[in-house]
C-alpha cells in the first residue's frame, strides 16, 4: 500500500468519548469468585453465555431434526448452487448455498458469508480473490432464513406503489409481534431475534458441507459485513466449528462497546457520531433478544459487553476489521473491546490468534479487507508471514476502559 494510504493516528481526530462504566471482568464468576487458572475458563464462558448470547439475542434455534442437501446448479460458469433443506419435518426450512470452488483439487478452507442479501455483493473480482488463492467461498442468503426489514428501507419507498403497503405491512408486523421468517416457524416456541435465526444459518452451512465433503473442515472460515458482522460474530460465538471468525464493521449489538460512546471528524473532514442502542430498536426490533430494549439509557449496567462475545471465540483465531471513517460503527469501542478481549487470550496462553485492524475509508467489506483475512487463512495453513497493517490504530490512543487484568 501507498504511503500515503497508511493508517496514523492523526488520521481521525475523536472529539468526544464518553464511557458509561468500566468494562465487566471476565475472570469473575456470577458468584463473585475470580477464575484463578485456564481450566476455569469453559465453566465461566458456559456462564457467560446467558448473557453474551441469550440476552443479548435470544436462545438460539436449536441443531435440525434433518438435513438435506440437493444440488441446483453444477457447470463451468458461476457457482455451484445446492438447496439446504433442514430444521423440523413439521416446518422444513429451505435456502440456497452458493460455492464458488476454489483452483485446486484437494480440500479447501471455506470462507461462509450471509451476506448474498446485499443484492449480490460478491463481484468477480471478490470471488477470485478467494478462488485464486486456493479457498471456496461459500455464501447464502440469511433474508431467506428470516426477513430483513428497516424502518428506512420503508420509508425510502414510493408511497405510491405496492412495494410500499408490502414494506408497510411487513413492518407493522414486525413492530407487533416476532418476525423470525421460515426459522421461526419451525421453532414457533423459542425466543430469538433474527440475528440468532441467520447466524443459525452459517451452522446449517457447515453441515452441509460436511455432507458433500468438497471443503477442509478444519479451517472453516466465517466472515459478514455490518449486520452479517453481528450474524458472523453470533454465529463463530455459537459454532466452535469455526477455525476463524472473521466479524466486519458489526456496528452496535456486536462488537462496538455498548458503554462507550464517540463523536470523532472523520479523514474527509466530517464530524459523526457513533451509533447507540436506540438506533436498533427504532430501525431494527426484531433482531435482538427483547430483554435489551430495557438496556436502552442503562447501557452501563449490562452484565456483559463486546468484549465478552469476543472473547468466547477463544482460544480460535478472532478477527475483527473495521474502517478508520466509520464512525458509526465506532472504531475506538471496536478497539478497546478487542483489546479487552486479548486479556482472555493471553490466559489462554493463544494471544497470537487474536487479530484486529483498521483500513481507510468507510462502512464495507473491501478487497483490502478481503486480502487480510487470506493473509491470515495462508499464516495458519502455510505458515505465510502476517502483514505489517495489523495492530496499528488511526486516532490518538485513550486509556483502556478496565483496571482488571488476566490472572495468568
Amino acid at each position: 500500500m501507498a504511503e500515503n494510504n497508511a493508517i496514523h493516528e492523526d488520521l481521525i481526530k475523536i472529539t468526544k468519548y464518553e464511557l458509561l462504566s468500566e468494562l465487566p471482568d471476565p475472570f469473575v464468576f456470577d458468584d463473585g469468585h475470580r477464575l484463578a487458572s485456564a481450566d476455569e475458563w469453559r465453566a465461566r464462558r458456559d456462564e457467560m453465555y446467558k448473557t453474551t448470547i441469550e440476552l443479548q439475542y435470544g436462545v438460539m434455534p436449536p441443531k435440525p431434526e434433518f438435513l438435506e442437501v440437493e444440488p441446483m446448479y453444477f457447470g463451468s460458469k458461476g457457482p455451484t448452487s445446492y438447496r439446504i433443506i433442514t430444521g423440523t419435518k413439521e416446518n422444513p426450512i429451505s435456502f440456497s448455498m452458493y460455492v464458488f470452488k476454489a483452483k485446486t483439487a484437494k480440500p479447501a478452507p471455506a470462507v461462509i458469508s450471509g451476506d448474498l442479501c446485499f443484492g449480490m455483493p460478491f463481484d468477480t473480482e471478490f470471488t477470485s480473490r478467494f478462488t485464486d488463492n486456493g479457498i471456496n467461498f461459500v455464501a447464502f442468503n440469511r433474508g431467506e432464513l428470516a426477513p430483513d426489514v428497516a424502518i428506512y428501507n420503508v420509508n425510502a419507498l414510493d408511497k405510491t406503489t405496492g412495494d410500499y403497503e408490502i414494506a408497510k405491512r411487513i413492518w407493522d408486523h414486525i413492530r407487533t409481534e416476532d418476525c423470525g421468517g421460515q426459522v421461526k416457524k419451525a421453532y414457533p416456541d423459542i425466543d430469538f431475534g433474527t440475528t440468532a435465526a441467520w447466524a443459525w444459518g452459517y451452522s446449517r452451512c457447515v453441515d452441509a458441507l460436511e455432507v458433500l465433503g468438497i471443503t477442509d473442515l478444519s479451517m472453516t472460515v466465517f466472515t459478514g459485513i455490518s449486520r452479517g458482522g453481528k450474524t458472523c460474530a453470533l454465529a463463530g460465538a455459537v459454532d466452535e466449528r469455526a477455525a476463524i471468525v472473521n466479524p466486519c464493521a458489526t456496528c452496535m449489538g456486536a462488537y462496538s462497546g455498548y458503554r462507550i460512546n464517540i463523536e470523532a471528524i472523520t479523514e474527509d473532514g466530517k464530524n459523526e457520531k457513533s451509533e447507540p442502542l436506540s438506533n436498533i430498536f427504532y430501525n431494527f426490533p426484531q433482531w435482538m433478544g427483547s430483554g435489551m430494549k430495557e438496556y436502552i439509557g442503562k447501557e452501563g449496567t449490562l452484565p456483559f459487553d463486546s468484549h465478552y462475545l469476543k472473547a468466547m471465540i477463544a482460544p480460535r483465531v478472532l478477527f475483527v476489521a473495521e474502517a478508520a471513517s466509520d464512525i458509526w460503527s465506532n472504531p475506538v469501542g471496536s478497539w478497546q473491546t478487542s483489546v479487552a478481549a486479548g486479556e482472555v487470550y493471553k490466559m489462554l496462553g493463544c494471544e497470537e490468534n487474536l487479530f484486529w485492524y483498521f483500513r481507510r475509508g468507510y462502512h464495507a467489506q473491501t478487497l483490502e479487507d478481503v486480502d487480510m483475512l487470506i493473509n491470515i487463512i495462508k499464516h495458519k495453513t502455510d505458515g505465510e508471514p502476517i502483514s505489517d497493517k495489523f495492530f496499528k490504530i488511526p486516532f490518538r490512543p485513550i486509556p483502556m476502559p478496565y483496571s482488571w487484568k488476566s490472572p495468568i
